[in-house]
């Protein structure tokens, strides 16, 4: 597997405040990867330093070996599609033109041909022609998730794609985002439900205090002194028949 994503050292602030501290990750094609950590652990930051969205300090960050400073936005469109935590419309757009945004490469009738696939996958094919904001907020991340998969980019990065929807909708989200990796995509999504992403991810990534605290399989990177001192559990990863699950308390 041959790296998609390379951040190096990266280190970022905003105000006065580090986010991000000697930020160091590969990701890969093929591998579904997810971030996790506790609120106002760095992940977001993580992201957007890596993508160039947020001025770093220090460090480096690449796309396909490209230096992302460099990159013009153009450019960037087409290494990595990007789907914010933000779920806001500016447009009361219908559903197909907003998941077409994703495929603004190709000509109007093709992006439209493409979107409404997209919509058809994440289940709001019968959302098409809706304005986007007359729906529910579920209803609306199911469209945006059609827009990123729209893009076609060799990555995709999701910033908590599965915040506020319904147990369906979400394995339904990680399922599509395993099927992009299995065809070969690099993605990467942070993830507030550590048994989802134990489930759902090949490799985690643990962010803390603007740090990278913690990488590997799940069982690894979730390990019991992780779980502890990172977010004031006592507990571990559980085998069970649908996969891991987090049995876990308070400390």
């Amino acid at each position: 597997m041959s790296a998609v994503w390379t951040l190096e050292g990266l280190s970022a602030r905003q105000g006065r405040k580090t986010v991000l501290e000697a930020a160091s990750l590969s990701v890969a094609t093929g591998e579904l990867v997810g971030i996790v950590g506790p609120n106002g652990a760095g992940k977001t930051s993580l992201l957007r330093a890596g993508l160039g969205l947020l001025p770093v300090q220090a460090g480096s960050a690449r796309l396909s070996e490209r230096a992302v400073g460099e990159l013009k936005p153009h450019e960037r469109a087409q290494r990595v599609g990007y789907l914010p935590q933000e779920r806001r419309a500016a447009w009361n757009l219908p559903a197909r033109m907003v998941a077409a945004l994703g495929a603004s490469d190709l000509p109007e009738a093709e992006a439209d041909v493409l979107a409404r696939a997209c919509l058809t996958r994440v289940g709001a094919g019968d959302l098409a022609e809706r304005g986007v904001l007359d729906m529910s907020g579920g209803e609306r991340a199911r469209v945006l998730l059609a827009r990123l998969l729209a893009t076609r980019a060799p990555l995709l990065v999701a910033d908590e794609p599965v915040a506020g929807l319904d147990p369906d909708a979400q394995l339904l989200t990680l399922d599509l985002l395993r099927a992009e990796a299995a065809g070969g995509v690099a993605v990467v999504v942070t993830l507030h439900d550590l048994g989802l992403a134990a489930r759902s991810c090949d490799r985690i990534v643990v962010v803390f205090q603007g740090r990278l605290v913690a990488e590997g399989p799940p069982r690894e990177a979730l390990s019991r002194e992780i779980l502890a001192r990172v977010f004031g559990l006592d507990g571990a990863l559980v085998e069970t028949p649908v996969g891991l699950v987090l049995a876990a308390r308070r400390v």
